[in-house]
């Protein structure tokens, strides 16, 4: 196992619409900072030191270079654009990795308290397993709606999917050399289309995805008890 054929794609093609701001997501602050520069932050403090290449809009890479130097933000990480999916822009990403014995997270920008446990865990189960997926249980009752009715189903059933999604190079290739599908609404939808078993791993509930305004207000008061790690 090498340090240096770890890679971590962090995807910053969000919108603030439900934020209800002009502002991306991931440009927002938390903490007196722009989320994204949190969630580089936490991949460039795990034990295995990725590759950081960051996915943003092309009209939003001459604010992400105004906030660099706005923040002196030094840590290393490379750009690629976005494409009109999610997809497109994981399969941009990928186009930058050559090596095929990489081991590869991909994460949510918004995630900015994933803990470096759940980072470091996904990286080991999927250089053993093949990919390890971000989870946790559900804590609540669960139902499915089907047509005009609903039925429960067991929780213990159900897993809530978080990022980061980490795949080895070689499924991560053969996956996205398929077309886009409507219902690739993550990594592993995809992975799995191709034929790949999917592992789920420990996530933490911590790690949700700011999406709302009263998002950040949960996010502030995390961070500022230090709980979320």
């Amino acid at each position: 196992m090498s340090k240096n054929q770890f890679y971590a794609i962090i995807v910053a093609g969000g919108s603030g619409k439900r934020m209800k701001s002009h502002t991306p997501k991931q440009f927002l602050l938390l903490k007196g900072k722009p989320i994204l520069m949190l969630s580089i932050e936490k991949f460039y403090q795990s034990k295995y030191q990725p590759t950081i290449i960051v996915v943003l809009a092309a009209q939003e890479l001459e604010t992400w270079e105004n906030l660099i130097k706005e923040y002196n933000f030094t840590i290393p990480h490379q750009i690629v654009t976005g494409g009109i999916e999610r997809f497109h822009s994981v399969k941009n990403a990928l186009s930058l990795v050559t090596d095929e014995d990489a081991v590869i997270a991909i994460h949510d920008a918004v995630r900015p308290l994933v803990s470096l446990k759940t980072i470091d865990s996904c990286f080991e189960k999927a250089f053993t397993d093949g990919n390890a997926i971000a989870a946790i249980s559900s804590k609540d009752s669960i139902r499915i709606q089907e047509e005009n009715k609903n039925k429960a189903i067991s929780r213990n059933q159900v897993y809530l999917i978080q990022t980061p999604q980490t795949f080895q190079y070689q499924q991560l290739k053969l996956a996205y050399k398929q077309d886009f599908e409507h219902f690739f609404t993550d990594d592993a939808s995809v992975v799995e289309k191709a034929g790949f078993a999917i592992h789920l791993s420990g996530g933490d509930e911590y790690n949700f995805k700011i999406t709302f305004p009263e998002d950040i207000t949960l996010a502030t008061a995390l961070l500022d008890q230090a709980i979320h790690e």
